[in-house]
C-alpha cells in the first residue's frame, strides 16, 4: 500500500446551487481520484453531499433545519451519492465502498473501524468512501461535521496527508490573496470566513479546526478548491494551489 491520503469534499464542491448533484464535478473529481490511485496512492474519501442531494427529491428550497426533514434527505441523498460514485469509479475498475460512521464509533469501536478500512485498502482496487451516518446520528452522537469527522479518520489511519477540497483555493488574506503555508494555525484564525452555502454547513473556521486536530496528530494538512480537483496529483506530491498547514507533533 502506498502513501495513505485523506480528501475531504465539501458539499459546495459536490452540488449545484438548487442542491442536486452537480455530474460535472464527480466526474472531474473520480477522476483525479482515480489517477492518483493508479500513481500508487492510497485514497480515502470523506464526501459530504448526502443531504444537499436528498433536498431535491424532497422539494426542499434550502438545507433543512429540523432534524427529521435533514435526516430524510440524507437517506435519500446518500443512496443517489454512492450510487454515482460506484457508477463512475467502475469505469477505472475501481470499486466504492461506503463506510457510516458516528461519534462513538472514534471511541468505542475505533479498532473496529481501523481494521475494517485497513482491510479495504489492502486490497488495492476499493476507495472507501465515508460519511457521518447522518440519516439517524443525533447531537450527541455525532462528530460534528464533516471537516472534523475527516481530521479523526485521518488521525485513525495515520495518514500522510489529509487534503480538504472546498470552493477557494485555501486560506485567503483579507486582500483575498492565497496563504500558500500555515506553521502556526492560531495565527491565521482570525482570516475565517464563512464560505459555506445553503445547502452545506461548515466554513472555514470549521475547517481551521480539524486542521488544528490534524496537525496535532502529526498530520500535513492542505486546503485546496475541489472545482479543481485536476491538480489533486500535483497536491499529493507537493504542488498545485493550496494553503499547507505543517504538521507539529504536539497532540497529547
Amino acid at each position: 500500500m502506498g502513501q495513505l491520503i485523506v480528501i475531504k469534499v465539501g458539499t459546495g464542491v459536490l452540488t449545484k446551487e438548487n442542491g442536486t448533484l452537480d455530474g460535472a464535478s464527480l466526474v472531474r473529481l473520480v477522476t483525479a481520484v482515480a489517477d492518483l490511485q493508479g500513481k500508487g496512492f492510497s485514497c480515502i474519501l470523506v464526501s459530504s453531499g448526502a443531504v444537499g442531494a436528498g433536498v431535491s427529491a424532497l422539494n426542499l428550497e434550502a438545507y433543512p433545519q429540523d432534524i427529521d426533514s435533514r435526516q430524510a434527505a440524507a437517506a435519500v441523498g446518500q443512496a443517489r451519492l454512492m450510487q454515482r460514485y460506484a457508477t463512475l469509479f467502475s469505469q477505472f475498475d475501481l470499486i466504492a465502498a461506503q463506510l457510516l460512521l458516528t461519534g462513538p464509533d472514534f471511541e468505542n469501536n475505533s479498532a473496529r473501524v481501523f481494521a475494517t478500512a485497513k482491510r479495504l485498502l489492502a486490497d488495492g482496487r476499493i476507495i472507501p468512501i465515508i460519511n457521518e451516518n447522518d440519516s439517524v446520528a443525533v447531537d450527541e452522537l455525532r462528530v460534528g461535521d464533516n471537516d472534523m469527522l475527516s481530521a479523526k479518520v485521518a488521525d485513525l489511519l495515520k495518514v500522510d496527508q489529509l487534503i480538504l477540497f472546498t470552493t477557494v483555493d485555501g486560506l485567503l488574506n483579507h486582500d483575498s490573496s492565497l496563504i500558500e503555508k500555515v506553521e502556526k494555525i492560531e495565527d491565521v484564525y482570525h482570516l475565517a470566513r464563512d464560505e459555506s452555502g445553503k445547502f452545506s454547513i461548515g466554513g472555514m473556521g470549521s475547517k481551521l479546526k480539524a486542521v488544528d486536530y490534524a496537525t496535532r496528530s502529526g498530520i500535513q494538512v492542505l486546503i485546496a478548491n475541489g472545482r479543481n480537483p485536476e491538480q489533486l496529483s500535483e497536491l499529493a506530491t507537493g504542488g498545485g494551489r493550496a494553503t499547507r498547514f505543517v504538521q507539529n507533533d504536539s497532540k497529547s
